[in-house]
């Protein structure tokens, strides 16, 4: 029997984030498995008495979503035709006492002219911090936090994140924190904001040194894509953000790939680049939904950064930082070669995608003298266990190996692959 109505409210609610799916199980008492949790999944369950035929039977109905489905919502995401009304309407559905935007120096100037004259935004305070990734660190979090808690912000309180990774990252973080937790929306700036850092639920900032080192899980309330701020956008903050567009290819369809491949990025289709926007950010949204926490397919979504985040943090260790989507489209290199000699990747698509990196990325410059401290620095990667590096490799385009795991001196082979291949 229910033990309230509350119980038969989260009951329906959890039925609805299944799709309403019941099985009929043994006996489970409801209040006491609310959070048991079988394999990928989490069963809630509930028992009536009834008649069958004729013999008396106890009903047992057990609910079925994945496994963190309770914990993590699955976020709003828009593809914008007019701004204005997407915003009106993601403002309007998490009431509020106030309202913040967050901004850094660039979006300041360049994206929040444009948002001036929605009758939504009147009352907003803005919030400004530092532009670039050296800036995604704990003193800029602690100013944010100064700042809303200095403007009498409440858990009541709504907070918009304007611009690119590096605020949407940040921001959620200080959003997801400040009295523990208050809502916001995203409205990413850049192609890597739209396609990759806002949308997902992952917040952080980087510390001592490490990409992305310390942050939550929490999905913003919304996520406002509007493609035309990608119009003001200069060459390498483009190719920053096709990286990752670039990754979803691969960890998707061979004809998502060739789309990548084959598209005309000196004469830009800013038409054909929001549908391709709207594929990608696909491609990350199924991911997410299958797996929020990242216990297993969402580590699909990390193809490429293993490495990537260790040349990220070697290049701001000498105070040569380099975007996040460069050191991803060069890990891809690495990865890619990792994926042939140890799991059978097409020889021919690997060189097809090297080759593309190669002409539109250059190359990062580092030497054999420098190998161990980036085999550190990959050892500090958040999807490894007990000091083992694992790696997301592809079969073929599309056809995931998780987990994959390998020596160092054939970590070492790889950096010379990427050194001869790419000319440094």
């Amino acid at each position: 029997m229910l033990s309230s109505i509350y119980d038969l409210l989260f009951m329906i609610y959890i039925s609805t984030l299944s799709g309403g799916k019941f099985y009929c199980l043994q006996r489970y008492f409801f209040r006491r498995e609310i959070l048991s949790l079988k394999e990928d999944k989490l069963y809630l369950s509930i028992t009536f008495s009834c008649k069958h035929e004729s013999s008396a039977l106890d009903l047992h109905y057990l609910c079925e979503t994945k496994k963190d489905k309770y914990i993590m919502s699955k976020q709003e995401v828009i593809l914008c035709e007019e701004l204005e009304s997407s915003l009106t309407s993601a403002i309007g559905k998490c009431p509020h006492d106030k309202l913040f935007i967050l901004t850094d120096e660039h979006t300041h100037r360049l994206c929040l002219p444009q948002l001036n004259g929605i009758p939504a935004l009147k009352e907003a305070t803005e919030i400004i911090i530092g532009a670039e990734d050296v800036h995604k660190n704990l003193e800029t979090l602690a100013s944010v936090w100064q700042a809303l808690s200095e403007q009498g912000a409440t858990r009541h309180s709504l907070l918009i994140n304007l611009g690119g990774g590096m605020v949407t990252d940040l921001g959620g973080f200080a959003a997801s924190t400040f009295k523990r937790g208050i809502a916001y929306i995203n409205i990413p700036t850049t192609l890597l904001a739209m396609v990759d850092a806002s949308v997902g639920g992952k917040t952080g900032i980087n510390f001592n040194g490490l990409k992305n080192e310390i942050g939550v899980f929490a999905p913003a309330a919304s996520v406002l894509l509007e493609t035309e701020f990608l119009r003001s956008l200069d060459a390498h903050n483009f190719f920053s953000g096709y990286a990752e567009m670039l990754k979803h290819g691969l960890i998707s369809t061979p004809e998502h790939l060739a789309e990548l491949l084959a598209f005309d990025t000196e004469k830009i289709d800013y038409a054909a680049l929001k549908s391709m926007v709207g594929r990608s950010v696909q491609v990350k949204e199924d991911i997410v939904e299958q797996d929020p926490l990242e216990h297993g397919i969402r580590k699909a979504l990390n193809l490429g950064h293993t490495v990537g985040h260790a040349f990220e943090s070697l290049a701001l260790a000498e105070g040569r930082p380099v975007l996040h989507g460069y050191a991803v489209a060069w890990g891809i290199v690495c990865e890619l070669y990792l994926s042939y000699i140890k799991v059978g990747f097409s020889k021919e698509k690997m060189r097809q995608t090297i080759q593309f990196i190669k002409e539109n990325y250059g190359a990062f410059a580092f030497n054999c003298k420098q190998y161990d401290r980036l085999y550190e620095l990959m050892k500090h990667d958040k999807k490894n266990s007990a000091g083992i590096i694992n790696f997301t490799l592809l079969k073929e385009v599309g056809d995931i190996s998780l987990n994959q795991t390998t020596d160092k001196d054939t970590i070492f082979e790889m950096f010379d692959f990427y050194r001869e291949c790419m000319g440094v």
